[in-house]
This record gives C-alpha cells, structure tokens and sequence, in this order.
C-alpha cells in the first residue's frame, strides 16, 4: 500500500511540476532556450499525441514514463531558480481546488484530431477507389 501512495504523490508532484514549467514558459524572464524546450516538453506532456502510442505493449508507456520526466528535469535546470519557485508557488495555488482547464486549448486539440481523423478517412477513401 506505501507503494501506491508513493506513486500517487510522485505523480502529484509530476504534474504540479509541468504546470509550474509551462507557467515558466510563459515568463519572460526565462531565456529563449529555455523557454523553446520548456514549451516542447509542455506541449508533449499535456498532449493526448504521443512518439510511441500508448496501445503498444510496455512502450507506450514508457515514452510517458521516460521523456515527460527527463524532459521536465532538462527545463528545470535551463529556467532560473528564482523564477521556477514563483511559478512552483502559482501552480501550488491554482491547483488546489481542481485542476487548471484551459478549455480552448481542449477545444483546438479536439478539432486537430477530427480534421487528422476526416484526412485519413479521404486518403482511405482514394486508396480504396485507387486513385
């Protein structure tokens, strides 16, 4: 059982940890560099598109396992100190009651899918008619 609730916090933290680096991001007193990685990493984290999907066995999980944490940590050290700890605090604080919905950002994921998903059905389309 301490296994589990270990997980659960490290988990917890995980997350308080990429929202407090997409609120780095946005910062602009972080550097470029940083700012471009932190955003990549972000952008993959919070994406429901991965490098490895999640339906193969073992890795597809392992890409989330792996490369959110790695990645995280990266940004971590390109973000200064004081700047992550604000953001650390915002993100404390804004996660608290529930988590942060940014329902624009679902909406334009959503629309990315269907437009991906009717693209694929026309391509099937044309194959099958052999065009």
């Amino acid at each position: 059982m301490q296994t589990i609730k270990t997980l659960r916090h490290k988990a917890r933290r995980l997350k308080l940890e990429t929202y407090a680096v997409y609120l780095a991001y946005r910062d602009p007193r972080v550097p470029w560099p940083a700012r471009l990685f932190a955003a990549c990493v972000v952008g993959y984290a919070f994406s429901p598109i991965d490098l490895i999907p999640d339906f193969i066995p073992v890795l597809g999980y392992l890409d989330d396992l792996l490369l959110v944490p790695v990645g995280i940590a990266l940004a971590l050290r390109m973000i200064p100190q004081p700047v992550m700890a604000e953001c650390r605090e915002k993100a404390r604080l804004a996660m608290q009651p529930g988590k942060p919905v940014n329902w624009v950002a679902a909406g334009i994921i959503v629309l990315v899918w269907l437009v991906l998903a009717a693209l694929g059905v026309e391509l099937m389309m044309l194959a099958v008619r052999g065009r």
